[in-house]
């Protein structure tokens, strides 16, 4: 599956803004499964500095500063990203999940560290002892740890409700689970913290997923919206994708930008403004599948450098 993504970002300010400094991740990665076929980073006014590397993740970023006078900045980011659907695992066939949590460092060694470092507690998700009690039913004794996986993720599906306003990014997660109502990134978030807080390693995913308009309804433009599920590691397969908001696993509808820890590693954009206290902003996503043997352009305006790297902040 092939698709054209639109993310476009407005900023509107209350007075004179006289330099920002913005820290955009809006590249789609490049994965076994998934390729980005092009990336266009338009932004009005024209930055003085951009600037293109990856964080300590491997998530393409772009610096990006503006010097002089504004009161509006528009960021649009434009890519054609090809999905390949992951082979579906067999939840029964996946180890006990008691084998993840007790995964040693004999064998892979690297795969073991890049997994271990997902299972503290990070900024936004702290390991607390409800989220445990709440995903113990999902973990019986020896059970294969995908199906323990899938059944946590159906139970929240049936315990949570989706309320876009419920939630901002500054509630804290136990504030979540207490009042059982939220949006993709509280769903992701708490998940994880299930996870983590029996020991699995759990990360959090950033990205767009592929919505359709009610039967006899139009697309209307603009009407997605940035999406986050959950990618756990499973000894065997690697790490595997769930999405608990709508209780499935992650297939080729599912595009991704960027993973971390959590929230806090992978907002698509962050800034500094000197100049204007009151703002105001709108986010318009566009994800239209296209006809495979459409053609594609050649623009790469920041594209990212392969070997770059930062130190984790």
């Amino acid at each position: 599956m092939i698709y054209r993504l639109t993310h476009t970002t407005t900023y509107q300010y209350g007075g004179v803004v006289s330099l920002s400094h913005h820290l955009l991740r809006l590249q789609p990665r490049e994965l076994p499964r998934q390729r980005c076929l092009s990336h266009d980073l338009q932004i009005e006014p024209r930055p003085d500095v951009l600037c293109a590397h990856r964080d300590y993740f491997g998530n393409a970023m772009t610096f990006v500063t503006i010097e002089g006078s504004h009161k509006r900045l528009v960021i649009t980011s434009r890519s054609q990203v090809e999905i390949t659907a992951p082979a579906p695992p067999t939840p029964a066939q996946s180890p006990a999940w008691e084998t993840a949590r007790n995964l040693s460092p004999d064998g892979d060694h690297e795969a073991f560290l890049q997994s271990r470092e997902f299972t503290y507690a990070s900024p936004l998700i702290k390991k607390l002892p409800d989220f445990a009690a709440y995903a113990a039913p999902s973990f019986p004794p020896d059970r294969p740890l995908l199906e323990a996986v899938l059944d946590l993720t159906g139970r929240m599906h049936e315990d949570f409700k989706f309320d876009p306003h419920a939630t901002s990014v500054a509630t804290p997660l136990l504030e979540v689970f207490q009042t059982r109502r939220g949006v993709c990134q509280d769903f992701a978030q708490l998940e994880i913290g299930c996870l983590r807080a029996l020991g699995i390693a759990a990360r959090y995913v950033s990205g767009y997923l592929e919505t359709k308009p009610p039967p006899g309804k139009p697309r209307l433009s603009g009407a997605d919206a940035s999406h986050a599920w959950v990618s756990f590691h499973c000894p065997g397969a690697g790490w595997v994708d769930v999405d608990p908001t709508n209780n499935l696993l992650v297939s080729n509808r599912h595009i991704t930008i960027a993973w971390g820890r959590d929230y806090s590693d992978v907002s698509p954009i962050r800034g500094i403004i000197m100049g204007s206290g009151e703002h105001s902003m709108e986010v318009a996503v566009d994800v239209i599948p296209m006809p495979e043997s459409s053609s594609f352009g050649t623009a790469f305006l920041t594209k990212q450098p392969e070997d770059s790297a930062l130190p984790k902040s």
